[in-house]
């Protein structure tokens, strides 16, 4: 098999020949000085090019190269970018300081989309661009970690806006050998294809490489030669298709990205699923440990113990679920071959509620520890899944959260950055994470910071004047209609930005209820506020084009037009401009349904402030100082949550957010300190370095110590934990409280001059218990009660009771003293539950008897 051409190999002149290595490394793309050394070669050709630096080397001319070497300018610019990537990639590392044993246990990352860069376009939104910014802050923090994705031939698709204000999904087909990715090569320098079985047939898939930095991806290709038509549109276009083309793809993207892994040699210790679409990994590594030997509860005990599943989605629906026939079909060559397993295979995801299998029960079930991406999410979670986990309390399912974060490198603006530099320690940016740095702050002239602001809000409004022009000139609208798009917005006018996805929950369409009052915000003669928005519907959710054509629609207006402004094609280089540009970043989803949103954290840092729902991390995030709520009723109907939100929206505008920009003429020095205060409370916190070693602090660390554990000894003690948990299944139901005794009131012994209050008072409780089979020691029995808070919630107390006599025939007596007010029934409940050191959470085993 031939190997493609890579200008990777082109010969260059010598003194600048290390600019293909530059254009082959993701890295370029959050490194200012290199994408201003790509931009030099050809600016207006790098603007075409999406800033791709590899295309830039495959359509200049031969011609140029040497006279660029020759460049003083130029090659000032060369070395200094080669110095900067030589010393990123010999540096000391947090990771190797921190965890140096560690070095070669290598963290696997799942992912259906990567966004890194607007030139390597396959990613939607957000999910992508986090684990682009996940990967990226790996390599910043030295983490021994790989990406595992598709590789889509059309991408997602550019959205074209027409005339009427209708969406149309363009599609789109990349030549790979124009985008910075390679051919990943086996060890005799072929191109390596490995074969994954797909119901009744075997399709081979190509694995492609992007170098992140220090961070490998291996992105897996359908479309070659030998597969099927239908099994190369696989990896065509992401999220797209009906639900044979999605459950296929995450065949691919789980099995298929394991399979990737072993042919490429990555000894692998974590198995990080970014969201339930590649949960179908833990059924590839069941097979290895099977084709090995191990039985199977053993084997799902230690593709378990070895899997971390982080989720995204806060409502069920959005969660992927198959008919279970559909399951068999495409896994049936798996199924055959271990045909005696069949139904312990379906269990592992199926949703018995609806007979569907799910992929977040089958990545809840092969994963040990689980967490959602804000600590509201969390809180979701775990209600939304506690029926999975048996009867317990929401607050005790074992689903964690670690806060999303987004890549300061690459979000935050370059003209801000060395306006930091000049103010902050010089380690800030490499130490993101030390609030005490961002404190300095203060120190920043107020004249300094709205200087740098300014500009980015004119770079801004070039951006978008340049936006508009070309979206008119496609929907061929006269030349006076092109050339009024000059005068809209201004750079002195309060300028809110709204850019996200255009899903309905997202409520784009909000601020629009009340035209009048919009009216009278946007066409203020001393006070003007103008509204920017952005974002793409999918291709198949009508309602979220029908927010488009709504907000298209008003932006015509004679009222409203220059004023109100809809982008068309949102991508990673039109959000730059947005997040660094506007003055407030506008956020009002339906709560709690945004389960972290990063485009405020994004404008944070760049000292846009935020003006958002409590949802997602803004309800961790905000303080009162540092931006605005946006209150409404979380608990109400859709409707009245809209009418409440979007009073507080014009409220808010009317009575604070409008007067303080506008209270200072030139220099609003109050916006500014409001700037401040934004960027010092939520820069240190809400960025990937933080987000990034708290996975592998509380998730990665602890997976690869007690997977270690399991499997030493030829497995000994993965062995005893799978067959102690298929004992306690097989023996629970022996376990039967007998009785339970309400106790007697014990007087203080300090009481004789009075009676005490009851509630003061404390009583001894005992219960007994027959354990049939089960050691008692391998439970723990509970008492539950709850006690008001002051803000009206109940929080449960939970009390472990104490064995106190071991009875015949397996049966414990129990005591814990309590509260004397307290009735069994009525006011608490006994249960008992299996426990052992050995567990990852103490929920692992979802069993519960309750009294």
């Amino acid at each position: 098999m031939t190997t493609m051409f890579s200008y990777r190999n082109m010969k260059l002149p010598q003194t600048i020949e290390r600019l293909p290595e530059l254009a082959y490394n993701m890295w370029f793309s959050w490194n200012d000085d290199a994408l201003e050394l790509f931009s030099k070669i050809n600016r207006e050709l790098w603007d075409q090019f999406l800033h791709n630096p590899v295309r830039m080397l495959a359509e200049t001319h031969p011609d140029v190269w040497e006279p660029l070497s020759k460049d003083t300018a130029f090659v000032k610019q060369y070395e200094k970018v080669i110095q900067q990537w030589d010393e990123y990639c010999s540096g000391t590392t947090w990771f190797q300081r921190t965890y140096p044993e560690f070095l070669n246990h290598q963290i696997a990352y799942f992912s259906a989309e990567f966004g890194f860069h607007e030139s390597l376009p396959i990613y939607s939104g957000g999910l992508g661009v986090l684990a682009g910014d996940h990967c990226k802050s790996a390599s910043d923090l030295g983490i021994p970690l790989v990406g595992i994705g598709l590789l889509y031939k059309k991408g997602y698709f550019n959205q074209k806006i027409n005339k009427e204000g209708q969406q149309l999904a363009e599609a789109v087909s990349y030549d790979f050998s124009k985008l910075p990715i390679l051919p990943a090569l086996d060890g005799q320098g072929q191109e390596l294809i490995v074969p994954i079985q797909l119901a009744d047939r075997t399709v081979q898939l190509k694995i492609w490489q992007v170098q992140v930095g220090l961070v490998s991806l291996y992105l897996m290709d359908a479309d070659i030669e030998g597969n099927s038509q239908w099994d190369r549109d696989l990896t065509a276009q992401l999220y797209g298709g009906n639900q044979d083309i999605r459950i296929a793809q995450e065949i691919l993207l789980g099995m298929g990205g394991v399979k990737a892994l072993r042919a490429l040699g990555v000894t692998t210790a974590v198995y990080h699923i970014n969201e339930g679409h590649a949960a179908f990994q833990a059924f590839e590594r069941i097979k290895e440990q099977l084709d090995a030997g191990l039985p199977f509860h053993i084997a799902v005990e230690v593709i378990r113990a070895s899997s971390v599943f982080t989720t995204h989605t806060p409502v069920p629906a959005g969660h992927d679920a198959f008919p279970m026939p559909m399951v068999e079909h495409y896994c049936s060559a798996l199924l055959s071959r271990w045909g005696e397993h069949k139904q312990a295979w379906t269990q592992l995801g199926l949703d018995p509620s609806k007979q569907l299998f799910n992929m977040t029960n089958l990545a809840l079930n092969t994963s040990a520890l689980r967490n959602g991406v804000s600590k509201l999410h969390g809180q979701v979670s775990r209600e939304m899944f506690r029926s999975f986990h048996g009867n317990i309390a929401a607050n005790e399912v074992p689903i964690a959260h670690i806060t999303n974060g987004v890549h300061m490198n690459t979000w935050l603006a370059p003209e801000l950055k060395e306006l930091y530099n000049r103010f902050l320690p010089g380690t800030w940016a490499t130490n993101q994470t030390n609030e005490d740095a961002w404190k300095l702050l203060d120190i920043i002239p107020v004249e300094s910071l709205w200087e740098v602001h300014t500009h980015l809000k004119e770079k801004l409004i070039r951006y978008v004047r340049s936006n508009l022009r070309e979206h008119r000139c496609r929907n061929d609208m006269p030349a006076d209609k092109v050339e009024e798009v000059r005068s809209y917005l201004s750079a002195k006018a309060l300028t809110i930005g709204f850019a996200r996805r255009f899903a309905t929950y997202k409520r784009a369409n909000l601020v629009f209820n009340d035209l009048n009052r919009l009216d009278r915000l946007v066409n203020s003669t001393d006070r003007p506020v103008q509204f920017l928005f952005a974002g793409k519907a999918h291709p198949a959710d009508l309602p979220g084009q029908e927010m488009i054509r709504e907000i298209y629609r008003i932006s015509q207006m004679d009222r409203f037009r220059g004023k109100i402004v809809l982008l068309e094609n949102y991508d990673m280089n039109m959000a730059r401009y947005l997040v660094q540009g506007v003055d407030v970043w506008l956020n009002n989803p339906r709560r709690p349904y945004e389960a972290s949103g990063t485009s405020g954290q994004k404008a944070a840092m760049n000292g846009v402030i935020n003006f958002s729902v409590l949802d997602g991390w803004w309800e961790e995030g905000y303080d009162g100082t540092n931006g605005w709520s946006i209150e409404g009723n979380s608990g109400a109907d859709g409707d009245i949550q809209a009418r409440e939100n979007t009073e507080s929206i014009y409220r808010l505008l009317e009575q604070e957010i409008v007067p303080l920009y506008y209270n200072q003429g030139k220099l609003p020095a109050q916006w500014v300190s409001r700037m401040k205060r934004s960027i010092g409370t939520l820069a240190p916190v809400y960025n990937t370095d933080r987000m990034v070693m708290e996975y592998t602090n509380t998730t990665y660390i602890p997976t690869i110590k007690r997977t270690m554990s399991l499997v030493a000894n030829q497995y000994d003690l993965a062995t005893k934990v799978a067959d102690y948990k298929n004992f306690i299944k097989a023996n629970w139901h022996f376990v039967k409280f007998l009785e339970v005794n309400d106790g007697s009131v014990k007087r203080p012994l300090n009481s004789t001059d009075r009676i005490p209050e009851l509630s003061q008072l404390t009583k001894e409780i005992t219960s007994t218990l027959k354990f049939g089979p089960i050691w008692y020691k391998d439970t723990v029995v509970e008492l539950l009660y709850y006690v008001e808070q002051p803000n009206h919630q109940w929080q449960q107390v939970t009390v472990t009771m104490n064995a106190v006599k071991e009875l015949d025939n397996r049966v414990v007596q129990y005591s814990a003293t309590v509260p004397a007010h307290l009735r069994h029934g009525s006011h608490f409940s006994l249960r008992v539950r299996p426990v052992s050191p050995n567990f990852a959470t103490s929920f692992e085993m979802p069993i519960v008897t309750t009294f």
